[in-house]
């Protein structure tokens, strides 16, 4: 267990709801920002160290040579429970590893953000000082998703694979709503991280 460690902000919520947007504006402001999703990207790259348990657990079918097909094993796991939760015990514990080994690196910063979509789902609220959640109503995620073009059957198979994000941001400290435009939900976290800054005296 780390001492003296950072302020923890989980930053949650679900798919579509406009959470990278505000880890960017958090970056602006000069917060340090672990982005999970980040750190699983770069664990399936070529050569990454989560390839060779997917491989074995999924095989070729999802790999174009040495490089994972991200759409084929999206397509397999949003579409079978038991594949989707072979796959997080593959990768969950790379990433927590990762999350930690970066949390090392800045044990002088007075507070930091885990930026973790499924931060109920795996315990990690139980790491942080108080969690904020990026809400938007399901019908807003699915519109989003359809107009990255998702077929409707896959954007409800990704926003289902998830706890409801309703239920996410009943479990947090703090809701930032993302249905008005980006500007109003920027200023939102902005205020709530200048927030943290004066509750630890540091404006």
């Amino acid at each position: 267990m780390i001492q003296n460690k950072p302020y923890l902000i989980g930053l949650t919520g679900g798919i579509a709801c406009g959470k990278s947007h505000l880890a960017t504006t958090l970056r602006s402001l000069g917060a340090v920002v672990i982005d999970a999703d980040e750190i699983a990207r770069a664990l399936t790259l070529p050569g990454g160290r989560a390839l060779p348990g997917i491989r074995a657990a999924f095989g070729e079918k999802v790999f174009d040579g040495e490089e994972l097909n991200r759409q084929k094993l999206a397509s397999l796991v949003f579409f079978d429970e038991e594949a989707l939760a072979q796959l997080n015990a593959l990768t969950h514990p790379l990433i927590f590893d990762e999350m930690e080994r970066q949390l090392r690196q800045n044990l002088h910063k007075p507070a930091l953000v885990f930026d973790v979509p499924l931060l109920f789902e795996t315990g990690l609220e139980k790491r942080c000082d108080e969690v904020w959640c990026v809400f938007a109503p399901r019908e807003t995620q699915l519109e989003r998703l359809l107009n990255r073009g998702h077929s409707e059957e896959e954007a409800l198979k990704r926003i289902e694979s998830q706890m409801p994000t309703a239920e996410k941001a009943k479990l947090s400290d703090h809701v930032i709503y993302t249905t008005g435009t980006k500007q109003e939900s920027a200023a939102r976290v902005t205020a709530l991280w200048q927030d943290v800054l004066r509750r630890l005296s540091l404006v």
